[in-house]
């Protein structure tokens, strides 16, 4: 799906840049076609200076999602979340990240998942960064407290782990 959307700027890496952009950060595009976050309006100005691109592209951009069905209706409704990983440690939280050797490889997130509920860990946040949009995708575990040893050695056992890295919540 995320090919299809992209792919339908493929005539445009400026543009493809700019929608690119919006997906990695979850903005949508309101009726009037303006960036939003949340539905609180992003300057196109502020987005072209992210990308380092021309303001127009980005209004043109956001005008060519509103002409397309399929754009229009992901875009208008997408919606950011908070991603509490860059303060997990001033609220007591671990913050585990797992790079993939293939994230287009099935099962990953099931495994991890079950090595921490086997350890009775409660997790707070977990998402994944999809391998279309991300240049490197990962899966990213919030939890509280701190990660025990066996679960940092039972996921870096799993067969589809390439690398993980944590922070500690003290």
């Amino acid at each position: 799906m995320w090919s299809e959307i992209i792919g339908e700027f493929a005539d445009s890496p400026s543009q493809t840049r700019v929608v690119r952009f919006l997906l990695e950060n979850g903005f949508g595009v309101n009726a009037e076609g303006r960036i939003t976050c949340n539905n609180i309006e992003i300057p196109a100005t502020q987005v072209a200076k992210a990308l380092d691109t021309d303001r127009r592209v980005v209004d043109t951009t956001a005008q060519r999602i509103l002409s397309l069905p399929l754009h229009r209706n992901i875009f208008t409704h997408m919606r950011a979340t908070p991603d509490l990983s860059r303060v997990a440690r001033h609220l007591d939280l671990s913050v585990m990240t797992i790079l993939p050797k293939d994230a287009s490889e099935k099962g990953i997130v099931s495994a991890a998942v079950r090595i921490i509920a086997e350890e009775g860990l409660s997790i707070r946040q977990i998402f994944v960064t999809d391998p279309l949009l991300s240049e490197e995708p990962r899966l990213v575990v919030i939890i509280e407290g701190d990660f025990s040893p066996s679960v940092i050695e039972g996921i870096r056992r799993l067969p589809q782990v390439r690398q993980i890295t944590f922070q500690g919540s003290s």
